[in-house]
């Protein structure tokens, strides 16, 4: 990678690390938060932790910071929302602007762009009401993979292998409060590319004997393999991480995000999400990658705070 653009802790000034939020995956926002702060703290820089419970403003109110950390998952921290807050008040933060993470975290009008630009992507389908359901078999068969357009993490994800299946997942996407949309379901090999200051890092390649990569493969289950090196040969390799910086380019994601794509049985790509606020846990994919191209993760922490600049 490039080298680092800023070389002294005390160059980035006090730093909010902004973790928590209202949504759905505001434990694991707590547990990627108190990760970067540490490693923050541990490069010696003035970090402060924010639990943010309610208004993201209001949680800094009262105390000077130079620039803020962003690692709140999901909606309220993750949509543009806070990143409006933040460009509202003059305050600089890492990751992207208030455009990109508003696209990129509604997964359905992030296909709708690569779509437009030419990027691939599994064919989908809206589903407002019950008499979709029978224009999502018609287009799509089965199986499908039904989702909320606005949550991250797999929640509210199901698969669905008949009609049944197909009314039930729908009822439970349902429950998200935003667009739900069925997706082709992709039989392949998956893949996710983190992309840090515009440069792919290494591929991993995710295995899990649950019937896809949902919630628990990603943050519980010991069961869940990757593979980094990824399998792939380098020019699939390459051809995969420059689709990535393609597929962040295409929504204008800027400083870091995460990519998630399928190779399907015909050798296809298939670009399913991005994630500008990806985990940083201990089973979190960007750290693991970083790693693999020999960042540790203080260092992938300061890389991303630069990304404030």
């Amino acid at each position: 990678m490039k080298p680092k653009a800023i070389e002294m802790p005390q160059q980035f000034g006090r730093v909010a690390v902004m973790m928590g939020g209202t949504a759905a995956e505001r434990e694991v926002s707590l547990r990627s938060g108190t990760a970067v702060f540490n490693a923050l703290k541990e490069s010696g820089i003035d970090a402060v932790a924010i639990d943010v419970t309610g208004n993201p403003v209001q949680a800094l109110a009262g105390e000077r910071f130079d620039r803020v950390f962003n690692i709140i998952h999901g909606r309220g921290g993750e949509d543009g929302v806070l990143q409006g807050a933040l460009e509202a008040i003059g305050m600089p933060y890492t990751g992207s602007g208030v455009l990109a993470s508003a696209l990129s975290m509604d997964k359905l009008r992030t296909k709708m762009c690569w779509r437009g630009v030419g990027l691939p992507t599994p064919q989908w389908t809206l589903l407002r009401q019950s008499g979709d359901i029978d224009t999502c078999i018609e287009k799509l068969g089965f199986p499908v993979i039904v989702k909320p357009a606005k949550e991250g993490s797999s929640i509210g994800m199901s698969k669905a292998s008949d009609r049944d299946e197909l009314i039930q997942a729908f009822e439970l996407a349902s429950e998200y409060n935003c667009d739900v949309y069925a997706e082709a379901w992709v039989s392949g090999r998956e893949f996710t590319v983190a992309v840090v200051q515009g440069e792919a890092l290494p591929v991993i390649r995710l295995e899990t004997p649950n019937v896809f990569y949902d919630y628990d493969a990603k943050y519980k289950a010991n069961t869940t393999q990757y593979h980094c090196p990824c399998g792939l040969s380098d020019p699939e390799e390459q051809s995969l991480q420059a689709l990535a910086v393609s597929a962040c380019e295409a929504l204008g994601v800027e400083g870091w995000g995460r990519v998630d794509v399928f190779i399907d049985q015909d050798g296809h790509n298939q670009l399913i999400e991005v994630n500008t606020v990806p985990g940083m846990t201990d089973h979190s994919l960007v750290p693991m990658a970083a790693k693999q191209a020999g960042i540790s993760f203080t260092e992938l922490v300061w890389r991303i705070l630069e990304t404030s600049f």
